[in-house]
């Protein structure tokens, strides 16, 4: 029992670190990339007239600042629990997910705005230059290269932190196609499709804010963990040695962990000593196989008949 607590921290102590590096090094390759788009994408869009180019430049210096955000998250959600927060400082990944979601809720209707503005006043749209078209196919190329290694990084890690900046900048490489498409055709002679091609990058980007803040505010007020969890959580249990059953078995979640609550039946002519001992090993059992930060258990005795389960209970 001793050996499989001190295999599980082990395991947590070794995770940690790598996991922390891991996130820093993406979310560092991506504010470079991030920093080169935007000053790229907005000169070019200022010299070349385009709307829809300068509108993803916005769009990447929002990523810019998403990137930090990601970064001050990371450094304190790390942080070992202390008197202030006695499960550790987990939630900052959450709280991460909520700054990020509503960042790119304002952006996005932002571009919006500005994109009406323009299609009201359709005689004050120019020809935009050719070199907009260059400058936003290879933000495109870039955008999808860095959301792949992004992806990759935070499936490796496991943080739907990460997920959700991953994906914030697969929703850059799909702003970038339809503003190279609004521009290919302002450059064909439509001159609104540059504007319109900018209103719809702003609604993408708003639907995709809306839906990081809706799940990080869940997240945040305690939200359980899914039903498969939930189910391999209380398989584990129940196969624990000595655990006759289980109910109120309740989970919520902080970070990218768990926290869960349990009530164990357990065979009431057991002394308290090998209660505790069986409710102790369900408790390293879930949190050696699951992201269970802590698993807190109550014991409820259950009447059996005299010498039925001890000796075959406690023998595993």
């Amino acid at each position: 029992m001793n050996d499989l607590h001190d295999l599980s921290e082990l395991d947590s102590e070794d995770a940690l670190p790598e996991r922390e590096a891991a996130t820093k090094r993406s979310t560092w390759v991506s504010v470079a990339v991030n920093i080169g788009l935007t000053i790229s994408q907005v000169v070019a869009g200022v010299i070349s007239g385009s709307q829809g180019l300068i509108a993803d430049g916005i769009h990447s210096l929002s990523d810019l600042v998403a990137d930090f955000v990601v970064l001050l998250a990371v450094h304190h959600s790390q942080k070992a629990p202390d008197d202030d927060h006695h499960y550790g400082h987990q939630r900052y990944e959450n709280a991460a997910s909520l700054v990020l979601g509503l960042l790119l809720l304002a952006v996005g209707l932002g571009m919006i705005g500005s994109a009406v503005h323009k299609l009201e006043a359709p005689e004050s749209i120019p020809k935009v230059h050719f070199i907009a078209l260059w400058v936003a196919l290879g933000a495109l190329v870039v955008k999808e290269v860095l959301f792949r290694y992004m992806l990759h990084v935070a499936e490796k890690v496991r943080s739907s932190m990460l997920v959700a900046n991953a994906w914030h900048a697969r929703s850059d490489a799909a702003s970038s196609l339809v503003v190279a498409i609004g521009i290919g055709g302002n450059l064909l002679g439509f001159g609104l499709l540059d504007p319109i091609a900018a209103l719809i990058v702003g609604f993408m980007v708003a639907r995709m804010g809306w839906g990081f803040a809706w799940d990080a505010l869940h997240d945040l007020t305690d939200r359980a963990a899914t039903e498969e969890q939930v189910a391999a959580i209380a398989a584990d249990i129940l196969a624990t040695p000595g655990v006759l059953g289980m109910h109120e078995l309740k989970t919520r979640k902080t970070g990218d962990m768990i926290l869960a609550d349990v009530h164990l039946e357990i065979d009431g002519s057991l002394t308290v000593t090998q209660g505790h001992d069986i409710a102790r090993q369900a408790k390293l059992r879930v949190m050696a196989n699951h992201p269970v930060l802590y698993l807190m258990t109550h014991v409820d005795p259950v009447n059996t008949p005299a010498g039925t389960h001890n000796a075959a209970q406690l023998s595993g």
